[in-house]
């Protein structure tokens, strides 16, 4: 018979528990006994959900109070320099390496491969690393101690760690990852010891592209772990893709191995029947989404899980989730909104453990009552879904899309140039300002009906004026309405255009203790009626100053939002680029010739192995042209993206053909500034000069080193200056006096260009 197996659970908790306890220890609302006793009780909350829902093997370890692969550096003694020696406390040096301190720059922050789902970069700056913490010990013996639950840990594997860091060359990479092998060794030997049975390595890498010589190397080293734990069970755990170098890897002495059959589905099962399954290994069969919601087809599964059992006996298949159930919401118990056929097609974390169990019931028994009732409840849930008028009707193929703009970059910025008149180095910002818990407060008395909408709206209005004046006062070039009538930058528009469902508690953890809530494309997207126009047109209303227009590309709206699964992820994102063309000609018609068209999620939805990324750009980047071409030659159309790795996606970024491009550079240092050394930009191009996630206040001294560095590369007629994200979470405080020293800084260096572009 088979088991099922889960890979990871959401932190946040059903009301985001584990978001509101760091908080509230952040803000001193919280001594460090009593946010530890909280923290473990919403940990061992989540453990005794998952022994409720009848799971085989549970995972422990996968908790973070922040983020698994800080855990990892933090496990390893892999701190940061500038962080060592400043504090006894290691729960200070952990949150000061995530989010920075007093004088101390936070440690980079990327996408986890192609999720939205962001982790710290490890630094690894020449330090030897040792086991400084046995954490995964120590939470299984909590979780053996506490509820029984003999727990398999979970742990960054040393590939995909390595992997994942900063701070060597290429050539160092060997040595680094031989370095790993005796603290790995010795985590893991100490497991052994204390009875653990099985953990979980995970090693995601395994699906990019790599070389012949890394798989020889990772087999090197698991020959060399297994030496040191031979008594321990491993279980290699890949997921995002198909595994490369499959032949390879199954022969790693490891005694089971996980696949993802959702997003590497036809390859891992050809590799499979062409080349079988070692007998003496486990195969973890990732055949429940762990990225999206939809309810899971138990008809097809089943069809595959018999494919693979003619391959693989079922006492060998461990039924499990593709990926860890990190980046779904937990439950959808308590979705009162949704429209009842939607709500019935969807499963969140809690409801995809019991399609485990569900699968499991079905596979094993599959000629039982029960099973058969399993099997036509799942089928009606399905087709009355498909069937929906939201998928059926209004389908339409666009033949007609303008995708370039009626003239080359050049001669456009030398029209925009004459139309705006602007100061050489312009300033501006990314588009969002401080939401205060007021207004926060009051948006939801709105949503309840408490606050009027012209109570609102002039609440609204209140908040564009008064940050309209301090852009004026701080000196901005190009002012922004401040985004105050949103809540997130996708589902502000979700709500407002056709094909879009919103989940009441349906968050997911999107970088430390920051959480999202993805709209839900379900249907046909269209455009219903303007939704950006009035606040902008307002804000334009009260300064002489340009005021962009501030939208969300159909990439990241796509990316940032859960997706039907019934059609190509391509012809959605195209129907949601033919809705914001509506959108950036309404806000031209009224008077807006600035439009800022954000594309942050461009990068992460490139697939994993990169023989398969020029599809992907090819028809990502005619969205964006889509959504944006169709405009008058002296309207400037802006972009920014943040917190991914774009040095290798530049061409693409250059395709866009956006008039002016804002990437972040500050967190990472400024290394993207390198890549320009070597491909150039001749487009309009704004490198974040400061980092917004932090709450510290850069000084100007630091602003004018990332100005200077990028003048560099980059011509300063086509330099712009500006934060690297927006500032929705940030203080007036901190956001003024960060501003003015922006300001300053590019005033420094304008008096060293003084021409106008």
């Amino acid at each position: 018979m088979a088991k099922t197996s889960n890979l990871g659970y959401p932190r946040i908790g059903e009301q985001r528990e584990w978001k509101k306890t760091i908080e509230a220890f952040w803000n001193g609302n919280l001594d460090k006994e009593q946010f530890l006793q909280k923290i473990k009780e919403i940990r061992l909350q989540h453990l005794r959900k998952q022994q409720q829902a009848g799971l085989d093997v549970i995972p422990v370890g996968d908790f973070s109070l922040y983020d698994h692969v800080l855990d990892t550096s933090v496990t390893f003694g892999l701190i940061p320099k500038r962080f060592t020696g400043n504090h006894t406390d290691s729960l200070t040096t952990y949150y000061e390496i995530a989010r920075g301190g007093k004088n101390l720059v936070a440690s980079e922050m990327t996408k986890w491969y192609n999720t939205n789902y962001h982790y710290i970069v490890p630094e690894l700056e020449g330090q030897t690393p040792r086991l400084v913490e046995n954490r995964a010990l120590a939470l299984y013996l909590e979780a053996k101690e506490e509820l029984g639950i003999d727990g398999k840990p979970v742990i960054l594997g040393p590939f995909s760690f390595l992997k994942l860091s900063k701070g060597y060359e290429a050539e160092q990479f060997a040595d680094i990852l031989s370095s790993l092998i005796a603290p790995y060794g010795q985590l893991l030997g100490e497991l052994q010891e204390a009875g653990v049975k099985w953990v979980q390595l995970d090693e995601p890498s395994l699906v990019t592209t790599i070389t012949k010589e890394e798989i020889g190397l990772v087999k090197s080293v698991y020959k060399q772990l297994r030496s040191q734990a031979p008594d321990l069970s491993i279980f290699l755990q890949t997921y995002f893709d198909s595994v490369s170098f499959y032949e390879e890897v199954v022969t790693f002495p490891v005694n089971g191995i996980g696949l993802d059959f959702v997003a590497g589905y036809e390859e891992n099962i050809k590799q499979l029947q062409n080349h079988s399954f070692p007998k003496d290994k486990v195969l973890g069969v990732g055949i429940i989404d762990g990225r999206n919601i939809w309810k899971a087809d138990y008809k097809q599964i089943v069809n595959i899980v018999n494919e693979i059992k003619e391959i693989v006996p079922s006492h060998h298949i461990w039924l499990q989730p593709s990926c860890s159930l990190l980046h779904v919401p937990v439950t959808i118990k308590n979705e009162e909104k949704l429209d009842p056929t939607l709500k019935a097609g969807l499963a969140f974390a809690d409801e995809k453990l019991q399609e485990l169990q569900d699968l499991k019931e079905i596979i094993d028994h599959p000629d039982s009552e029960h099973s058969q009732q399993l099997l036509k409840v799942n089928e009606a849930a399905l087709k009355a879904l498909a069937q929906s008028s939201w998928r059926t009707e209004h389908e339409q193929t666009n033949d007609n899309r303008i995708t370039d703009r009626a003239v080359p970059f050049a001669k456009r910025y030398a029209l925009q140039a004459e139309k705006w008149k602007l100061p050489v180095l312009p300033t501006t910002t990314i588009g969002s300002f401080p939401q205060t818990a007021e207004l926060r407060k009051a948006r939801k008395s709105w949503r309840l009906g408490e606050l009027s909408n012209e109570e609102y709206e002039a609440l609204i209005k209140e908040k564009i004026q008064y940050w309209v004046n301090i852009q004026d006062e701080i000196g901005l070039d190009v002012l922004v309405h401040g985004e105050f009538e949103r809540t997130d930058m996708v589902e502000f528009f979700g709500e407002k255009l056709a094909g879009f469902a919103f989940t009441t508690n349906g968050w997911v953890q999107s970088y430390g203790s920051r959480c999202v809530k993805p709209p839900v494309i379900y249907g046909n997207v269209e455009f219903i009626e303007p939704m950006t126009v009035k606040e902008t047109v307002y804000a334009q209303s009260l300064t002489d100053r340009p005021v962009k227009g501030m939208l969300t590309g159909p990439v990241t709206i796509l990316n940032w939002s859960f997706v039907r699964n019934d059609l190509p992820r391509k012809e959605v994102a195209f129907q949601i680029a033919d809705a914001l063309i509506q959108e950036v000609q309404a806000l031209e018609a009224a008077g807006i010739e600035m439009i800022q068209v954000d594309e942050p999620a461009l990068r992460e939805g490139l697939p994993l192995k990169k023989e398969n990324w020029d599809d992907y750009l090819q028809w990502a980047v005619t969205a964006f042209r889509i959504a944006t071409a169709a405009v008058a030659n002296t309207t400037q159309i802006h972009t920014h993206m943040c917190y991914s790795e774009f040095g290798d996606i530049l061409p693409a970024i250059h395709a866009l053909d956006a008039d002016v491009i804002s990437i972040e550079t500050s967190r990472s240092h400024g290394e993207l500034i390198q890549d320009f050394e070597h491909v150039g930009f001749d487009k309009g191009i704004g490198l974040g000069v400061y980092d917004i996630h932090s709450p510290r206040v850069p000084s100007q001294e630091e602003i004018e080193q990332v100005i200077h560095r990028a003048l560099s590369v980059l011509p300063a007629n086509l330099f712009w200056v500006n934060p690297d994200c927006g500032l929705k979470t940030r203080g007036e405080a901190e956001t003024v006096a960060a501003l003015k020293n922006m300001v300053q800084a590019a005033n420094k260096y304008r008096c060293l260009t003084p021409t106008t572009i």
